[in-house]
């Protein structure tokens, strides 16, 4: 391809006559760049906001939990020490889960009550870190503390030191009927982790408080495991059913919560299709641009023709030209993406100070700044995307272009 890529070069480089050719082929290089910009940072904030998401998600749920399969669980020590010896589980942690009323004065809220053990339970969740009042550890069994989260304070109108009523749905059998359960637990401490589904409708109490409430006496609800691979969960979840066996339900979170994670990965995906449209349409400009190109260099062609250049090499030379301009645009839009994606926490301050505006506003949205993570794999696939349709598009104006017989061509010249 000597002379085929000195040539396609030389059209690229040169001034043209037409200057109305030149104007769409920057146009159509541009819209590529832009194209490609905008579709590896949005990609980049999808990405950050799975990323977010997920670990909030998991920093109150667990990578993989066991549970009894007809009812609590009995014996979770053993069970959580032979979970362990996976290689894989990090830490293991008991819990009961149980659903309750909580009152306070006016105030009735449904709640999800959990009993956990607080020197463990840090271990298998980030709640600790989360904590906006309080501790976690001043749980202790006995004295019937609650961590609640801050979305349901605000509702029942609690702080820290007051006293609020849990009603469980376990009654309690008497001469006059069945009564409900009652027992006033004082609150300990406040957490927000950003999710409103946790913020408003859990409460935490300690493991043998629960226990002693729910009438379960030594048995859990099952054990939380870590992993250090939260990736590994589902290969880990059907290891440990052939490990453990026994009467056992193992979940992981893929499965707890795979609707909402799907419901990202498909949003991701469509806004992927619509965003490559932008590239799709900048690429197909080039059909243009060289269509008018071949019409402009006729003569040329039929000249060259004529000195023995065959239809293929002619086809070459505008493939080489139309090749270029995506190129080019690619690579600008590579490097603009991939520097505003990793500078976005920087870019976006500065727009919102400059036209005095806030985009994920802290009273509506619990995530207030866009996150990103800028993956290779995005890069990769939207540059090899932009390469592919821009070479395609390339074909048909160079398909006419090695069709010019220089006979026809020279006529009128």
């Amino acid at each position: 391809m000597g002379y085929e890529l000195l040539i396609g070069l030389r059209y690229t480089r040169a001034k043209r006559r037409n200057h109305f050719i030149s104007f769409i082929s920057m146009t159509s290089m541009m819209g590529i760049g832009l194209g490609v910009a905008a579709l590896i940072v949005v990609l980049s904030v999808m990405n950050g906001f799975q990323k977010e998401l997920r670990a909030r998600i998991l920093g109150v749920a667990s990578h993989v939990q066991v549970s009894g399969s007809a009812g609590p669980l009995e014996g979770w020590a053993a069970v959580a020490q032979q979970a362990a010896t996976h290689p894989q589980v990090v830490a293991a942690a008991p819990y009961i889960n149980a659903q309750a009323m909580l009152t306070f004065q006016s105030a009735v809220r449904g709640s999800v009550v959990r009993g956990i053990l607080p020197e463990t339970e840090a271990k298998v969740a980030d709640i600790g870190s989360h904590m906006i009042a309080g501790r976690l550890q001043s749980l202790a069994p006995g004295e019937f503390g609650i961590v609640l989260g801050s979305e349901l304070a605000r509702a029942l109108a609690v702080a820290v030191g007051d006293r609020v009523t849990l009603i469980a749905p376990q009654g309690l059998v008497t001469p006059a009927g069945v009564l409900p359960r009652l027992k006033q637990f004082r609150v300990v401490g406040l957490f927000e982790v950003g999710m409103f589904e946790y913020d408003s409708g859990l409460a935490l109490v300690h493991l043998e408080d629960a226990q002693r409430l729910f009438q379960m006496g030594t048995a859990v609800s099952g054990v939380r495991l870590k992993l250090a691979d939260l990736f590994a969960a589902r290969e880990v979840a059907r290891d440990l059913v052939a490990q453990l066996g026994g009467n056992l339900f193992i979940s992981d979170w893929t499965r707890s919560h795979a609707n909402f994670f799907r419901a990202v990965q498909i949003e991701k995906n469509v806004m992927f299709i619509i965003l490559l449209l932008i590239v799709a349409v900048a690429a197909f400009n080039i059909v243009s641009t060289l269509v008018m190109m071949v019409t402009d260099k006729r003569p040329d062609i039929a000249i060259l023709r004529t000195l023995g250049a065959t239809p293929a090499s002619i086809m070459k030379i505008f493939i080489i030209q139309g090749a270029l301009i995506g190129v080019i645009g690619t690579l600008i839009g590579v490097v603009g993406g991939v520097l505003l994606a990793l500078n976005i926490d920087v870019v976006v301050p500065f727009l919102e100070r400059l036209f005095s505006v806030q985009f994920l506003s802290r009273e509506v949205y619990y995530i207030s700044e866009l996150p990103s993570d800028l993956q290779r794999g995005d890069v990769l696939m939207i540059a090899a995307v932009s390469l592919v349709l821009s070479l395609v598009a390339t074909l048909y104006p160079s398909w006419r272009a090695s069709r010019i017989q220089p006979a026809e061509a020279l006529r009128y010249e």
